[in-house]
Order: structure tokens, then sequence, then C-alpha cells
């Protein structure tokens, strides 16, 4: 099972709880802090979080997915902690292929920056059309990578049901202590 498929598990317990709570999604931003990784992030509803093994790209690691949904969009922030920082990179890139792969995605928009601490992935990825409902979801991703640990924080669903300025919330938001 991939860490996709663990996360929409995840998310679709956020989104069975949201159901309950109110007929018509809204965002109610609350600050969440990384429970075993040093991370800040505004998330738009009561997230939930989930850990698991995962192989990135032969470093086995145990990722922590904290996620909450709001109608059909999911936030989240992955993050894994590597045995040591030359693996970081080759574990960015994997974390980055997967959730593109996942969604059958094509990228449309990437940049990559690099700090003294590490380096930083901004994606926007397009993918096939939901079993689910028929839509192409979007991914908007930003993939980080700090010494020993790699963090992915990001925003799915279908396109249309995106708002921009819930997106811009959340990335300029989501920081790495």
């Amino acid at each position: 099972m991939s860490i996709f498929h663990s996360w929409r598990s995840l998310t679709a317990a956020c989104g069975a709880g949201l159901l309950l709570a109110a007929c018509t999604p809204q965002y109610d931003w609350r600050e969440v802090h990384g429970s075993n990784a040093p991370f800040t992030v505004l998330l738009p509803a009561k997230p939930a979080t989930l850990a698991r093994p995962v192989n990135l790209n032969g470093a086995q690691v145990t990722m922590t997915m904290t996620a909450a949904e709001v109608g059909e969009v999911a936030f989240a922030v992955g993050s894994a902690e590597l045995a040591d920082a030359a693996t970081a990179s080759t574990a960015l890139e994997a974390m980055k292929t997967a959730m593109v792969n996942n969604i059958g995605g094509t990228i449309r928009q990437e940049k990559t920056s690099a700090s003294s601490g590490g380096r930083t992935i901004d994606l926007e990825a397009g993918g096939a059309p939901s079993a689910r409902n028929g839509t192409p979801p979007l991914l908007v991703a930003r993939f980080v990578m700090r010494e020993r640990r790699v963090y992915q924080a990001i925003v799915l669903g279908p396109e249309k049901a995106i708002p921009r300025e819930a997106v811009d919330t959340f990335f300029t938001s989501f920081k790495v202590d």
C-alpha cells in the first residue's frame, strides 16, 4: 500500500467527520505543530495523524502524515527522518515522484530552490480523472529537505474545488522550525 492510499484513507476519515459536523465546508484555520517533526502549519479543519513505514528509494523510514479535509480538498503535511543527511536528497525526489505518480499526474510547474540548510521543491501537477467522481485532481505541493528530515506539504482535490486563497494560506503558514 502506498503513502497516498494510506493518506487517502486518513483524509476520508477526516472527511466523514466533517460531513457530520456541517453540510457546507468552511475553513476553520488552526495552527498545528508536528508531533514528531519540527514544523508549524495552518490547517483548515481538525487534523488527524497517521504514521507508517515507507520506502523512499531504498531508505526505510516512518512517515508521519497530519491531514485535514474540507469538502473534496485535502491539506496534509508528511514528514520523515532519515538515517543520515546524505540520503535526504534522494528521498525528497522519491516523495515527489510518488505523489505525482499516485494521481497519474503531469507536472505543470516546478521550481527548486536551495539554501544552506537544504532544498525546497514547489510544484503543481494535474492528474488523471478520478474513478470516484471523474474529475481530474490538482496537486499543489512543497517538498522540503532539511538535514536528515524530509517534508511534503500538499493540497489535493478537484481543481475547481480548490480555492487559491486557501492554498496561499496553507503554504504561507508552513514553516520548518
